[in-house]
């Protein structure tokens, strides 16, 4: 499955993609660790990314997670990641996103064109109401991502998420169906 967009493509997260992910990690390990968190050495093996992977893929199958991947659309390089999370169905049709780019392709618009993709295809394909969003307020390109892609500011969730052993503030953001969809007819 391929999704195009004008200067990116993205795709379902293959167990074939776990030496460019790893790439990606490793070179990006202090930028992504800023806002994430550490990670076990583990994580920056190619088993490490394989055992990503492949739980990533049982989740998928089970319809609770979905990992797609971003490669610029000039050098076809992996770029960047965009994750819904925590999918919840029945009476809430809602999940988490997360994403994670490049620091060197920072600025450039990619991850607004990779969220609202992925938004669009959570809404469209998967048939899901809502999806949230935390981001730490001193993380500017972040907000900028989520205000650009349609999101609103909910709210401040304090100390929500321990980031390299510290509870961090996250500020919450959110989209709706209708917000997307109705704004296509």
């Amino acid at each position: 499955m391929l999704i195009q967009g004008t200067n990116i493509d993205m795709k379902l997260v293959e167990v074939s993609d776990a030496q460019a992910l790893l790439a990606l990690q490793v070179k990006n390990k202090d930028f992504f660790q800023a806002f994430s968190g550490k990670r076990d050495e583990h994580f920056y093996t190619y088993q490490g990314q394989v055992d990503r992977i492949l739980n990533t893929l049982k989740s998928q199958k089970d319809g609770t997670r979905y990992l797609f991947l971003i490669h610029s659309r000039n050098a076809g390089e992996l770029i960047g990641e965009v994750m819904l999370y925590k999918v919840v169905r029945e009476n809430l049709e809602s999940c988490g996103i997360g994403y994670i780019l490049d620091q060197d392709q920072n600025g450039k618009g990619y991850m607004t064109e990779a969220v609202k993709l992925v938004v669009n295809y959570a809404f469209t394909e998967l048939k899901l109401h809502r999806i949230e969003a935390g981001v730490m307020p001193h993380n500017t390109g972040s907000i900028k991502v989520m205000q650009k892609a349609g999101f609103t500011q909910e709210g401040l969730a304090r100390k929500n998420v321990n980031i390299n052993g510290r509870w961090e503030d996250h500020l919450t953001f959110a989209i709706l169906e209708e917000d997307v969809i109705g704004q296509e007819g």
